[in-house]
């Protein structure tokens, strides 16, 4: 029987088309053609395009056409999540496709996907990432080495320290330089991983859906068109496209406890940098005692990373060489050093700086207006922000669509949700109170009970 399926085998321009048939066919509203949901579809299936260009056989020739369709479509994703606020009715669009049709197509995509995982080579960036993990447990120094380049062909930013302890209980550690190929056993634990980050991403819109939704269906819908869109199955097995995406997730699911969301989110903000740009927004969405618990877990979290680097460094000099190496410096350069690797080519490389201090001033103005925010800003306000990062990254901006699609997913199928407002928090010290009156009224009970058996 496996003889029928040795030759078989789906490319991505085959997966595009299957794949743009059955979101139209379960999600499109064919009743309602000039309405929000397939405006939103729209938009989503035209990121594939883009991405399609760029790992084509002749990527060469197309890479930059790839790129500026990447840019202008996620422009138009910005103007739209700008324009969030201002869609007042937002009715309850029930899918073309019952929920235990779309339950199973859901298990199907997700079958689908691993499937993808483990038959194809895995990139050379997380390859990259398990070895520095390697590094760390010998007590070496996980940056660039001098006199050695980086590799001109990767396609993620330098990778922070959460990300390479992930590569360590993953227990993927490549024997050779990064960007070679491992075992079998070691691509196969690398596999694992992406596999296990899908399905947070995917349990994560499930749960979000059922929490604050107000609808479980609306979860699975949204998990369904994740797996199903032909930007996931093209970057099916970067993990540092995935990760990220998977903590911000559950942040979202846990916004009502502060400290919940604020570890998940120094967790986000130590695998690539992009989330680091979220936490001003999500500092004033909890207010002055909120933004306290919120602070203090990323501080947590962070001091928990740093003190990989401490516990793994062979000396000071060797700590403070891992810790700046772990930041990507090089989207504060003006010039790149990868010509055709991204939008900003040498003749426009003059104005990534306007757009980048544009970029500063959304994040700022996303953050403050307006003051009394609900859920409906913090998913819509979220998703901008990093999108926007996709407008002036210089090495390969608008290919990270998967940074971004859960949180947008959020935003297409949510109802009205005004009512979601930040948790009303209650002083630290207050709360340290009331805990103790607890203790003693638990221990005060306790007593009163010995009493009377005595």
């Amino acid at each position: 029987m496996f003889n029928i399926f040795q030759h078989y085998q789906l490319n991505d321009a085959t997966w595009f088309v299957l794949s743009l048939l059955l979101i139209l066919a379960v999600f499109f509203r064919f009743n309602r053609l000039w309405s929000l949901r397939n405006l939103d579809l729209l938009l989503l299936l035209s990121l594939s395009p883009g991405l399609l260009f760029l790992t084509s056989e002749h990527r060469v020739a197309n890479s930059y056409a790839g790129y500026v369709w990447l840019f202008v479509c996620s422009g138009l994703l910005l103007v739209r999540l700008f324009c969030d606020s201002r869609f007042k009715r937002r009715p309850l669009l029930e899918q073309n496709l019952n929920a235990a049709g779309l339950s199973l197509l859901c298990v199907a995509a997700f079958a689908f996907q691993v499937t993808r995982v483990f038959t194809e080579e895995m990139p050379q960036s997380t390859l990259a990432t398990v070895h520095d993990a390697k590094e760390m447990i010998n007590r070496q120094d996980t940056t660039t080495k001098e006199g050695e380049e980086s590799d001109p062909n990767s396609d993620t930013p330098v990778v922070a320290p959460a990300m390479k302890v992930v590569g360590v209980f993953g227990g993927v550690v490549p024997a050779t330089a990064a960007g070679a190929r491992g075992t079998y056993a070691e691509i196969l634990a690398a596999c694992f991983v992406a596999c296990l980050s899908h399905l947070a991403v995917v349990l994560g819109l499930i749960f979000l859906g059922r929490r604050h939704l107000g609808d479980v269906k609306l979860g699975v819908a949204m998990a369904t068109l994740y797996l199903l869109m032909p930007g996931t199955a093209l970057q099916v097995s970067n993990l540092n496209h995935i990760l990220p995406a998977a903590f911000v997730v559950w942040a979202l699911v846990y916004y009502n406890k502060p400290m919940v969301a604020g570890c998940l989110m120094g967790l986000a903000c130590g695998t690539v940098f992009f989330p680091a740009f979220l936490l001003p927004l999500w500092m004033v969405f909890y207010g002055r005692q909120g933004s306290i618990r919120f602070g203090l877990a990323l501080g947590i979290i962070g001091a928990a990373l740093l003190s990989t680097f401490a516990l793994t460094a062979a000396d000071s000099q060797s700590f403070l060489r891992q810790f700046v190496g772990s930041i990507d410096w090089s989207v504060l350069q003006l010039q790149t050093d990868r010509p055709g690797q991204g939008f900003w080519q040498s003749d426009w490389i003059a104005y990534r700086l306007p757009v980048m201090a544009g970029f500063l001033v959304m994040v700022c103005v996303l953050s403050i207006f307006p003051r009394k925010k609900n859920i409906e800003h913090l998913m819509a306000h979220s998703a901008a922000i990093v999108v926007g990062t996709q407008l002036w990254y210089p090495q390969g901006g608008g290919v990270y669509v998967l940074w971004y699609l859960p949180m947008l997913l959020a935003v297409v199928f949510r109802p009205r949700l005004t009512h979601l407002v930040p948790p009303e928090a209650t002083p630290l010290l207050q709360a340290a109170r009331n805990a103790t009156d607890e203790l003693r009224k638990g221990r005060t009970f306790s007593g009163v009970g010995r009493n009377k058996l005595r």
